[in-house]
């Protein structure tokens, strides 16, 4: 009975990380538009706004770096970031008090949401765990 159980655990250790998902952020800077896929699957279509002229939004494909519920920018007079994503230095997705402008480039070179869509890309990455995200951005 004690080996069984050993073996259940064991087994049911090696089994986790396949039952991790894997996420693609895809954010399209000519659509201002970011789409979340698990496991190849469209979970999430949201609006954003990114870089405008003199703060463009880094092209390329990325990993999270570091994660904050909440942050404050220490760049830019200590402007919120809730729910804030790290994908490149000081470049992030997280979300935004200017709600008007989602779907509009606005940024500062950030990847802005608004907050409820933010938190609920947040809580995915949490839930699933960050070495499963691949953030692209491309447009």
């Amino acid at each position: 009975m004690l080996r069984r159980v050993a073996a259940l655990l064991v087994f049911g250790l090696l089994a986790t990380p396949a039952l991790a998902g894997q996420i693609l952020v895809d954010v399209d800077i000519q659509t201002q538009q970011m789409q979340v896929r698990v496991d190849g699957r469209l979970t999430y279509t949201f609006d954003v706004s990114t870089g405008r002229k003199g703060h463009s939004t880094p092209k390329g494909r990325y990993e999270v770096v570091r994660m904050y519920e909440r942050y404050y920018s220490k760049k830019y007079d200590n402007a919120p970031m809730p729910y804030a994503i790290f994908f490149n230095g000081g470049y992030a997705i997280h979300g935004t008090n200017d709600i008007k402008h989602l779907g509009k480039i606005a940024s500062h070179g950030c990847v802005r949401l608004h907050p409820d869509n933010a938190r609920m890309l947040y809580d995915l990455v949490q839930q699933e765990g960050r070495d499963s995200v691949t953030i692209k951005i491309t447009g």
